[in-house]
Order: structure tokens, then C-alpha cells, then sequence
């Protein structure tokens, strides 16, 4: 019968003292130390570095740029309403999840999976892989952020103003920020297919990036979480600055009203549902194996439940707060450029009005002559009445559209969000504020991405445990030199591949396995038994439901809504246009579908082939204990002697059963 089915599973009847340890040695026989006990394993100082880990990891660039803009995007209130109901009905238990195998079993991610059963390690491994795929770009936007906080110590701001005459067509037809952004920092492409030439200073910036993540990690959690404690609390720190600061600005009320107000369409909620699920899964960081690695090195007794909750609760938090201030400086930046807008047809209106006779019934009862007094509600109402009677070019200021633009990622943080701080007093000040808490934001980030690979590796190979040191230090140094592909010219195009589809697909994959695995092959009862002799009491029945049904159903849908998106709209990037000083959006040429391809089929191999070895490794031993059987078929047993025979017999029952977490 496979093992791979529920059927061979120990059933609860069947975990009897001496059930638990003939399967506790079964397993014993792949571990490093052949016991049935998790390896001795350091651990946290404190509860306190264990919260500043796992909140370091979960919140990161996300919260920030991404969350905002999907509030905004996806219905305002009624996204808030949906993300809050899918994080407690799937992020929450999934979560949970994760914290407790990594607690009980006391393993990386790989250990873990291969704990459970021996066909299950692929799973580890490919979230090991994913993880480094993160780690490349993810990096690049730390080496973004670096130049950007050594370029924030002068004033005025070199994405103020434009360059001087005779150089500025490009960054004229867009804005400074946004050509700083395109011109300066990146010297971007207009394809992909224009690879271009190395950025110097991005180059440097990537390796001062490499090398501070490498001097965090090389000690492992003992000096990254000392570091932590300045990149996880220092975020706030600012978030909270730039909200007070924000609520004091013209146009802060209504860039928060705009944001918050519901505008959901039932025909777009399918759409709002999969936006919302896939930042539930990633805001938590599912799937990447940190946060099973970080829980790893908690003592048994401790309450992940009540952890689960309280990390999540503190990741949505940080979403909220982080929109407000996002939404806060962009309505403030918002309203300037609609005022300007305003000012510049009411001035067009006043000359038109001198210069030729207009019907009095087409003025504005308002005072137009001073532009400053002039609501700009009242000069919409007026335009969209009388505007069209108006000879010339006079246009419609519209502040919503004008909040929609960059509000998204990189555009949110290197553009629109510069922008707005180079009109705050004090611009430098509030600039290196903001690049430093991203730079922090990130740094956490990386920390727990990289211990989702260091820790399945060095608990599966003592040779690993034992240079710990020296496999940090090549990871970063790999790390580096594979990330070179991202600072070329076109290297933000390979940033943008790299996060929309190197990541999403494996890692929703990996969740749908891990869950998969827990609730149906391990069994959701047993795995609550377990839970419940870890913790002292046990956990609700509803998560056995949870996980069995709802959560399951849910990855499945998100992945069949994702590949469906996939395959049937050809995938796209932003490039930027020189020529037009705008972004349009490109087709990814055949080639590059094939690394994307690459990309997904490398991060998922794992599991297959993990899967091949266990059978292939265990078809061998079948045949060699059926080999042995036959040399020792003669033996007499007479004298009521256990033979090698009978060892085996006792083995072959076994064969077939998965280890017990507890």
C-alpha cells in the first residue's frame, strides 16, 4: 500500500507506548542521531528576540508599498473587511500551523517535512529554493534604498528639480522624481531585451547590502536578532513620525477618506478576493520555511497559539498604520499638484476672459482671480458644467486620479512618496527617515529569508552544522554575485520577474503540500494530539476543519486563480519609454517566458524528486532486507532466539508508517 496514502498512518488506537517508539526508531533510522528526540537545539534569550523575529520577518516591503495600494485598488473598507476574514479563517490557521510542526519537531524546514515522512522532504527543500530566489532581488531594493538614503544628505533633494536646460526634455515630460528614479538611479532600458551595461554605483550599493546582512547572519539568530532589535522597532519608530507628521498636511484627510471609502463592485470580487488571499499569504510569510525555522528554537511548552494570533494581529496593525501614513503624504502631495492644476486653468480662464468675450452665464461665480481661495470641488462642478463652452485647453483636476498615480511598489517608495517628501520643510531629514526605516524593514526581512535556508541545511548535514560560518558567508557571497543580474540597465525588469512569478506560484504550492500533508497524511487529529501534549491543553476543533477543508480549498482556488491568470493573459512588465518619458507595458519575449518557466520548474523540482528518492531509497532497502531474509531462511530458531529474519518482519511491519511529532 503506499505511503503516500492515509491508510498506513498509525491510527490514535494504534499509539501505544510501544507504537510510539517502534515509529520513533523507524524514523530514527534517516536521522543524524538515530533518537527519537529532536537534537539538542539552542534557543531565543527571551520571548522578546523570538516576537522581534518573527514580526521582523512577516512585516516588511509589503506592508508598506503593497497593502496600501491593494486597500486602495480593491474597494477601500470592503478590502479591509475581506483581508480580515480570510486572515482569520486561512492566514491565522496556516500560520499555526507552521509555528507548531516547527516547535514540536525542532527542525528547519526541511526536517520537518522529512520528520512526517521521508517522501515529504522535497517540500523543505523547494521552500529553501524559493527562499534564495527572494533573497536575490530582494536585496536589490535594499541596495535601492541605500542609494537613495546617501543621495537624502543634501539640499535641496537631487530628484527636486529638474537638470539643467539642455538635458532635461525626458524629465520635463514626466517629473524630477521620476526621472532621478529612471535616469539617475537605475539609467534603465527601454526593454528588456536592452541589457545595457553594469550600474557602478547600484553594483557597490549591493554589495554594501550583502555585507550587512552578511555581518548580521554569520553568527546566526544569536547576532541577527541583536541587530533586531533596531530594525524591527525602528520602523515604527518612523512610521509613527511620518503619521503625525502626515495628519498636520493640507490633504491628509481627504487622501485617508479616499482610501478608506468603499467602492467594491460585485463583478470585480472575484479579483478583490484572490488581491486579498495573496497578501494574506505573503504579509504572513507562508511557505518560506522561517517561520517554522524561527519557532524551531522555542521551548515545547510554549503557546504559539496564543503567538499565531498575536504576530498576525501586529502584522495587520502594521498595514493599517502604514496606510494611513502612505495615504496621509499622498493625498497632502495629491492636492498640491491639483491645486497647481487648478491655479493653471484659472489662470488660462482669466486671460481667455480679457482677451476675447465669453457668455456670462459660462463664468465661474467664483473669485478665479485668486486661484488659492478656490475649492476645488467648486471648480470641478464648474468645469464639468460650463468647462466644454470654454475656448482653449482648460482640463479637469481630478484629486482621486491624481492619488492613482505610481502608488504601487517601487513606484509608491522611489517616486511618489520622494516626491511628496521634497515638498515637506526639512525635505533631506524626512527622506533619510524614510529610506532608513525601508533599509530596516528589509533587513529584518532578509534575516528570517536567509534562516529559512541556513536552518533546514545545517540541521539535515552535520558537515553544514559544523561550518555554519562559512556556508553564511557563501551564501551572500553567491548571493552578490548571481544579484550583478540585477543591476544592469534592464536589471529592474528582472526585479519585477523575479517577484511576480518566482515566488507565487512555488510558495502557494508549497503551502498546498505542507497543508495537505498535516491535515489528510499525518492526520488533523493526531496532529492536534500532539499540539495538545506539547502545550498542555487542547487546541479547538474547528482548526481540524480548518485545515482539512476551508484552508485547502482555499490555497487550491488561489492557485488555480493564479495559473488561470497566468496562462491565459500573456505575461507583462512596466517598461520605461525614454522617448514618451512614461511607462507603457511590454510583452516578455520568448525568451524570458522561458526563464520564468526556469524559475517556477527549479523552485517546485524538489518535491518530485524528493519524492523519487524516498521510493527509490526504499525499494533498495526492501530488496536488501528481502536478500538477507533469504540468506538466513534456514537458520533454525529452535532454541526461541530472535534471528535477523524476525528483525526484519518486525521492520516490514513498520514499513509504510510516518514518525510521531511527539
Amino acid at each position: 500500500m503506499s505511503q503516500m496514502e492515509k491508510q498506513p498512518l498509525p491510527t490514535e488506537d494504534d499509539m501505544t507506548g510501544a507504537a510510539v517508539s517502534e515509529l520513533n526508531v523507524q524514523n530514527g533510522e534517516e536521522s543524524q542521531d538515530g533518537s527519537s528526540e529532536p537534537p539538542a537545539r539552542a534557543g531565543w534569550n527571551s520571548k522578546i528576540e523570538y516576537f522581534l523575529a518573527q514580526v521582523g520577518f512577516s512585516v516588511g516591503l509589503g506592508n508598506v508599498w503593497r497593502f496600501p495600494y491593494l486597500c486602495h485598488q480593491n474597494g477601500g473598507g470592503a478590502f479591509l473587511l475581506i483581508y480580515v476574514v480570510l486572515m482569520l479563517v486561512v492566514g491565522i490557521p496556516l500560520f499555526f500551523l507552521e509555528l507548531a510542526a516547527g516547535q514540536a519537531i525542532r527542525q528547519g524546514s526541511i526536517g520537518v517535512w522529512r520528520y512526517i515522512s521521508p517522501r515529504l522532504a522535497g517540500i523543505g527543500y523547494s521552500s529553501c529554493v524559493v527562499c534564495f530566489f527572494v533573497a536575490l532581488y530582494y536585496n536589490v531594493i535594499l541596495a535601492w534604498s541605500l542609494f537613495y538614503l546617501g543621495n537624502s544628505f543634501q539640499y535641496p533633494l537631487p530628484w527636486e528639480q529638474c537638470p539643467a536646460p539642455g538635458n532635461a526634455t525626458e524629465c520635463e515630460k514626466s517629473s524630477p522624481t521620476s526621472y532621478f528614479w529612471y535616469r539617475k538611479a537605475l539609467d534603465i532600458t527601454d526593454s528588456i531585451n536592452d541589457t545595457g551595461t553594469f550600474n557602478p554605483y547600484i553594483t557597490c550599493c549591493l554589495l554594501a547590502a550583502w555585507t550587512i546582512v552578511c555581518l548580521g547572519m554569520f553568527k546566526g539568530i544569536k547576532t541577527s536578532v541583536k541587530v533586531m532589535y533596531f530594525s524591527s522597532i525602528f520602523p515604527y519608530v518612523v512610521l509613527f513620525c511620518f503619521l503625525v507628521r502626515g495628519l498636520l498636511l493640507d490633504g491628509a484627510l481627504e487622501g485617508i477618506s479616499y482610501m478608506f471609502y468603499p467602492k467594491i463592485k460585485m463583478e470585480g470580487l472575484v479579483q478583490v478576493l484572490r488581491q486579498a488571499a495573496t497578501q494574506v499569504f505573503f504579509a504572513l510569510g507562508l511557505g518560506f520555511g522561517s517561520i517554522i525555522a524561527y519557532s524551531s528554537y522555542n521551548p515545547r511548552n510554549n503557546n504559539c497559539h496564543r503567538d499565531a494570533f498575536t504576530v498576525s494581529f501586529i502584522n495587520f496593525l502594521t498595514s493599517v498604520l502604514a496606510t494611513l501614513v502612505v495615504f496621509a503624504v499622498l493625498g497632502f502631495r495629491a492636492k498640491r499638484k491639483v491645486m497647481d492644476c487648478v491655479s493653471s486653468n484659472l489662470k488660462d480662464l482669466s486671460e481667455m476672459i480679457r482677451s476675447s468675450p465669453i457668455d456670462a452665464t459660462w463664468i465661474p461665480t467664483f473669485d478665479y482671480t485668486n486661484p488659492s481661495s478656490v475649492d476645488i470641488a467648486d471648480y470641478r462642478a464648474w468645469f464639468k458644467g460650463n468647462g466644454h463652452h470654454i475656448p482653449g485647453n482648460l482640463t479637469d483636476c481630478d484629486l482621486e486620479k491624481e492619488m492613482q498615480k505610481g502608488v504601487e511598489g517601487t513606484g509608491l517608495a522611489f517616486i511618489a512618496f520622494t516626491e511628496a517628501m521634497a515638498l515637506l520643510p526639512g525635505s533631506p531629514f524626512w527622506s533619510a527617515l524614510f529610506f532608513l526605516m525601508l533599509l530596516n524593514l528589509g533587513l529584518s526581512t532578509m534575516f528570517g529569508t536567509l534562516e529559512g535556508i541556513l536552518a533546514p541545511l545545517t540541521d539535515r548535514f552535520k558537515t553544514l552544522a559544523n561550518n555554519k560560518t562559512k556556508l553564511t558567508i557563501f551564501l551572500c557571497v553567491i548571493g552578490f554575485v548571481i544579484g550583478l543580474l540585477f543591476t544592469q540597465n534592464c536589471g529592474n525588469y528582472f526585479v519585477t520577474m523575479f517577484d511576480d512569478y518566482s515566488a507565487t506560484l512555488p510558495l502557494i504550492i508549497v503551502v498546498v503540500f505542507e497543508t495537505f500533508s498535516v491535515a489528510w497524511l499525518y492526520g488533523a487529529d493526531r496532529f492536534l494530539d500532539d499540539i495538545e501534549s506539547m502545550l498542555g491543553w487542547r487546541p479547538h476543533v474547528i482548526y481540524k476543519y480548518l485545515w482539512k477543508y476551508i484552508c485547502l480549498l482555499a490555497m487550491l482556488g488561489l492557485l488555480g486563480a493564479t495559473g488561470i491568470r497566468m496562462f491565459i493573459q500573456r505575461p507583462t512588465y512596466m517598461a520605461w519609454n525614454q522617448e514618451l518619458a512614461s511607462e507603457e507595458p511590454l510583452e516578455y519575449p520568448g525568451w524570458a517566458l522561458t526563464v520564468l518557466s526556469l524559475l517556477i520548474v527549479f523552485a517546485m523540482m524538489p518535491v518530485p524528486v524528493g519524492l523519487v528518492h524516498a521510493l527509490l531509497k526504499e525499494r533498495s532497502r526492501r530488496l536488501s532486507r528481502d536478500t538477507e531474509a533469504g540468506q538466513y531462511s534456514i537458520v533454525s530458531t529452535d532454541d526461541k532466539c530472535d534471528t535477523p529474519m524476525t528483525d526484519m518482519t518486525e521492520l516490514d511491519q513498520r514499513d509504510g508508517s510516518s514518525a510521531s511529532l511527539t
